[in-house]
């Protein structure tokens, strides 16, 4: 079998030149999503400066054309980079966005259950066990209110209130159990 790699091997077959074009595409497409980050994820990174300088550039660029080539530099001054580190923080940053979303979905459906729901108001209480339970109560009895007066119209303020406290519940919830994962970790080491 001939070494892939080997240029001084006589069957070595370097890329193609269209699969060189695809992977400095897709290092354009990892600059493009680089901009993306926010600031303080893209300092994190510790990239060198020519680079961090040239996104500064095209985040001030506003034609089309000028951005187009400013990206393309990036393209290419990534080369030069180990873009694994980049791609990990961009997913990252994409799963937090996800879970994020996905706790305000979850957090208005609870809303909705709590609000036309007398039975949902245990489940939820069963669900979040360290909750004050008289304050959620006053918050669903003036979300019910709201809602009557104007039951095309749900953006009251105890409807925004009630959201807060769900939404807050939720987290809290959630790093208590990312917590617990952690010390399940720590005891299954220590083992």
């Amino acid at each position: 079998m001939h070494d892939q790699e080997n240029p001084d091997d006589p069957f070595y077959e370097r890329p193609s030149k269209s699969q060189l074009k695809r992977d400095m595409s897709a290092l354009q497409d990892l600059g493009v999503e680089l901009l993306n980050l926010p600031e303080s994820r893209v300092q994190a990174l510790d990239l060198p400066d020519i680079l961090n300088d040239a996104l500064k550039q095209a985040r001030r660029i506003t034609a089309h054309g000028a951005r187009r080539r400013q990206l393309q530099l990036i393209g290419k001054l990534m080369r030069g980079i180990d873009p694994e580190p980049i791609r990990e923080a961009v997913a990252e940053f994409k799963l937090g966005r996800a879970q994020d979303s996905l706790l305000l979905h979850q957090a208005e459906r609870w809303r909705e259950r709590l609000v036309d729901d007398d039975a949902a108001l245990q489940d939820f209480m069963a669900e979040f066990a360290d909750l004050d339970v008289q304050h959620l109560r006053s918050l669903l009895r003036a979300a019910r209110k709201d809602r009557a007066a104007a039951p095309e119209q749900r953006n009251g303020r105890a409807w925004r209130e009630l959201f807060q406290f769900i939404k807050a519940q939720m987290k809290s919830a959630g790093s208590a159990s990312r917590d617990e994962g952690l010390i399940d970790d720590a005891e299954d080491h220590d083992d």
